[in-house]
């Protein structure tokens, strides 16, 4: 029998001792009057007041007829003072470190001047059968905390923190769109057709229409429904799915911040991106400031643009309207990619850029992207193989894109069709065709700019990967050996 087993099972036996005493080891209801944080914070406040206080048992430590115990909730810990000769529970000894409970006490200072609550009451919430990990080693195997996060959040208290931070992130980030005039509107998960950005879609069956759906990659072509439709600053914060590979800045399911705005062009929606930046570092982390591997950057300095087609000539001398793709994937091969089965002239050039973006340090915006590269934006008027498109590039990472919308219905299906085309040769990251959406161009949508960044943002600026930025990362299932034991499990 292991170690885990044997506590378990003396546990399980505290919890009948616990019934057969007439103690709910599970009741519904509790009394809480203030976080354990704030009567630390504002200790002069409470001095010598009775409260309820609740949380999580840390530690219990017995000293004769005298016991200590820190009692952990959301907000911080604090010291409880447990009496035998006091208190109104019949049996300290049948709690465990891990229980919940409701402890009604008097706030003072303990002879050794640590704030505390002279418990005179205490009501178990939660017994827990399991225990914690060991508070002295903490929980440091990665493939432990991502499939135990929850274990993570109560052992790593940073790694709360940043969590809290990141729901910050969000909430600023709406913030900020609500105070320049955009609403938040919806749109569906699962599409006939899916689209709006490079990537290979989730499959899934809709039993009740009988027919196969995708879970969206992007709001984009929705969203862009809607502006047609008389909305002119709109935006959506949601999951997006992407049946793509894992890696320090990919997931299969994140959050994307997305947004269009009628009546503007790419160039005003580069300003606002900036401002956006800019003021959510300042709310969220106090600074505009950081430096992220070999590069620092301020967010409030001006933003280099750098063109596409220059940049690529320059540093790697390629030509990407004029040479051969023979050559683009020659200059891959020399400088270390691997290219497996065939690969697009987009996916080689793509290949080329990133070659170049890990050593710019930013805040930049690549732009002047090929029209063949973006399927739904608007070409330049002055030069019609490059497009509006901007991409945000920070410390070698792009974080966001955005371009002026192409709302030329004609020209919008042409692209489609060329896209298709590649999707049917074998490309499963093109772009669908969707009818229905030029259809709603043909009606007319007005001049929009559009712009898009996912959770890699939040990741980068809190200098995590993926999967440590992501409270429930997608793994492989696993149910070791112990569990299907432990529960009667074949």
């Amino acid at each position: 029998m292991s170690r885990l087993e044997e506590i378990r099972n003396e546990r399980l036996a505290k919890l009948k001792k616990l019934v057969a005493l007439g103690i709910a080891p599970y009741p519904a209801q509790s009394h809480k009057d203030q976080p354990n944080g704030q009567v630390i914070a504002d200790f002069a406040k409470y001095d010598g007041k009775t409260l309820f206080l609740t949380g999580r048992l840390r530690s219990l430590r017995e000293h004769g007829k005298l016991a200590f115990a820190d009692l952990e909730d959301q907000s911080g810990k604090i010291q409880l003072l447990l009496r035998a000769s006091v208190i109104d529970f019949p049996d300290l000894s049948l709690l465990d470190v891990g229980d919940f409970i409701e402890a009604r006490g008097t706030v003072c200072k303990s002879k050794t001047g640590a704030i505390s609550l002279d418990v005179k009451n205490l009501k178990l919430l939660t017994k827990s059968i399991r225990p914690l990990p060991d508070s002295w080693e903490g929980l440091k195997d990665p493939d432990t905390i991502f499939r135990r996060r929850y274990l993570d959040l109560v052992m790593n208290r940073d790694h709360r923190a940043m969590f809290e931070r990141k729901a910050k992130f969000w909430a600023v980030s709406r913030q900020y769109m609500q105070s320049q005039g955009f609403i938040e509107l919806e749109t569906p998960v699962l599409e006939h057709v899916t689209g709006g950005a490079d990537a290979r879609p989730f499959e899934t069956y809709h039993n009740a229409l009988g027919e196969k759906f995708y879970m969206r990659i992007s709001t984009e072509l929705y969203q862009k429904r809607l502006i047609g439709g008389g909305f002119e600053k709109i935006y959506t914060l949601a999951p997006n799915f992407r049946n793509e590979g894992i890696d320090d800045e990919h997931l299969q399911e994140f959050y994307q911040l997305e947004w269009y705005w009628a009546y503007a062009d790419y160039r005003q929606n580069m300003e606002l991106v900036k401002n956006m930046f800019r003021h959510v570092a300042k709310e969220v982390y106090g600074t505009t400031k950081f430096t992220r591997g070999m590069h620092t950057f301020d967010l409030a300095d001006e933003w280099e643009e750098l063109d596409y087609t220059t940049i690529i000539l320059d540093k790697l001398g390629v030509d990407i309207f004029h040479d051969t793709t023979k050559k683009m994937a020659a200059v891959l091969m020399k400088n270390g990619v691997k290219l497996d089965g065939k690969v697009g002239k987009s996916r080689l050039i793509d290949g080329l850029w990133k070659l170049i973006r890990k050593d710019i340090a930013g805040p930049a915006f690549l732009i002047n992207e090929p029209k063949f590269m973006s399927p739904l934006a608007k070409s330049k008027a002055e030069n019609p193989d490059l497009t509006e498109r901007f991409h945000v590039i920070i410390a070698g990472s792009e974080l966001g894109n955005g371009y002026s919308e192409l709302n030329d219905p004609a020209d919008q299906l042409a692209r489609f069709k060329e896209q298709q085309s590649a999707r049917d040769a074998g490309d499963d990251e093109s772009q669908m065709l969707d009818i229905d959406y030029v259809e709603m161009l043909e009606y007319g949508m007005p001049p929009t700019s559009g712009y898009g960044q996912s959770e890699r943002v939040f990741w980068f600026l809190e200098n995590v990967t993926a999967r440590e930025g992501t409270l429930f990362p997608q793994m492989k299932r696993h149910i070791s050996q112990l569990t299907k034991r432990i529960y009667d499990l074949t």
